[in-house]
């Protein structure tokens, strides 16, 4: 009964809160600082007058998206009577709609907790109307639904996680934490030919479907990244370098922000280093073991980056919410840290991003601590997924086979 209580609550408080972030996308009232949704009535619609004619916008240094990103960005076209904008806003929404509705599925039973539930209904109004001016959201959508249906659906899981990896590469990750043996060779598989096969298509039917490869090349250290600390902090001791729009973003411009750059790179390898020897050095898989993994995995390549865009956020929100709804024994307070993080987050994207860009105390301020809730959540999770699977005294072994596949439902009971 109160199990039942809780969750009918957390559909009123989800249906509240999306009410408030539909009235802002829709500009019934505006946050302070700038309209997220202008982006979308420009860059996004900009975007797809090319793709609709056929081809990608090659030309244009703004598109760095795989090319399944494409069906994101002209899925608006479909929506009758609505224009572009409104209706992606409200694609945006269903997409939000399809991840409650997958989490409230998986703890009917009440053999999963509800508090997962709850980690996206408060989490995606902590991060605010951006959630709905973004496409991350169906991403995100694609990686609950691959995560949900992983242990039982494994071919499914692996076409999901395929595609998700064509719409914004970041999918991918969810393959490091599955345990070894046929499932592993089958989840893989099946990711890696749906990947292949979307590619290949888009390659031969569209133009210009790789030149996002070219353009992420050539990106900058972003202001709100990691790196961009040091730039901030360098203008109050003497370092004239400024903050300019650039390749989609404002990032630092100046003398030694290529080798700052280059050491994000650096870290993001480092972090792909580890995953590699954890995965090596892994003697332990538990049935929570993929659910902290891809979580651990997501987090590090979120603060390495040379770009942590607030949409990021949702990312991590989504798997979160995964985590909890399978009890994960260990990544609670990694899962806390990211939601102190996320209305953080909020504040210095939109409300507060003029005083970001001028590195002033209150900008400088609010991403340090942001950042900082990031790096700890991060060295957390990764240590804490260390622990459990490698150094602690268990004996050897892996999560037993589940019982046999039933590709016919989205996700597992």
């Amino acid at each position: 009964m109160v199990a039942g209580t809780g969750l009918r609550l957390s559909i009123v408080a989800w249906a509240l809160t999306r009410a408030v972030l539909l009235l802002c996308v829709f500009r019934v009232w505006i946050l302070p600082g700038s309209d997220v949704s202008v982006d979308i009535e420009v860059i996004y619609q900009g975007w797809y007058g090319v793709l609709r004619t056929g081809i990608f916008p090659y030309d244009d240094v703004t598109w760095q998206y795989p090319p399944a990103a494409a069906l994101a960005v002209l899925a608006p076209g479909l929506v009758p009577f609505l224009d572009y904008a409104p209706a992606f806003f409200v694609l945006c929404f269903l997409a939000d709609v399809a991840v409650m509705g997958m989490l409230l599925y998986a703890v009917r039973d009440g053999r999963r907790s509800a508090w997962g539930v709850w980690v996206w209904v408060v989490g995606v109004p902590l991060l605010g109307p951006i959630v709905y001016a973004r496409y991350d959201v169906m991403v995100t959508a694609v990686a609950v639904a691959a995560l949900l249906a992983a242990r039982r659906r494994t071919r499914l899981a692996g076409a999901l996680v395929g595609f998700g990896a064509l719409l914004k590469v970041w999918p991918v990750l969810l393959l490091a934490g599955s345990p070894r043996g046929p499932r592993t060779r089958t989840l893989w598989g099946s990711a890696l030919l749906t990947a292949m096969g979307l590619a290949m298509f888009f390659a031969a039917a569209m133009p210009g479907a790789l030149a996002f490869l070219t353009f992420q090349r050539h990106r900058g250290t972003e202001v709100e990244s990691l790196g961009s600390l040091v730039f901030h902090l360098g203008r109050h001791l003497g370092w004239h370098g400024k903050a300019r729009l650039n390749y989609g973003s404002v990032e630092f411009l100046g003398r030694h922000v290529h080798a700052v750059s280059f050491l994000a790179l650096g870290l993001s390898v480092l972090a792909f280093a580890w995953l590699l020897l954890w995965r090596v050095r892994a003697r332990r898989f538990t049935a929570t073991t993929p659910y902290d993994a891809a979580f651990a995995a997501v987090l590090l390549f979120t603060t390495t980056s040379r770009v942590i865009s607030p949409q990021y956020m949702i990312w991590l929100i989504g798997l979160a919410a995964v985590c909890v709804t399978m009890r994960t024994p260990r990544q609670g307070l990694p899962v806390v840290l990211v939601l102190l993080a996320t209305p953080l987050t909020q504040l210095e994207f939109p409300i507060w991003f003029s005083h970001v860009v001028a590195s002033d105390k209150l900008g400088v301020a609010t991403l340090t601590l942001r950042n900082g809730l990031l790096v700890a959540a991060t060295v957390l999770a990764c240590a804490r997924l260390w622990r459990e699977t490698v150094t602690e005294d268990h004996p050897s072994q892996e999560e037993p086979e589940p019982p046999a596949e039933k590709e016919s439902a989205l996700v597992p009971g």
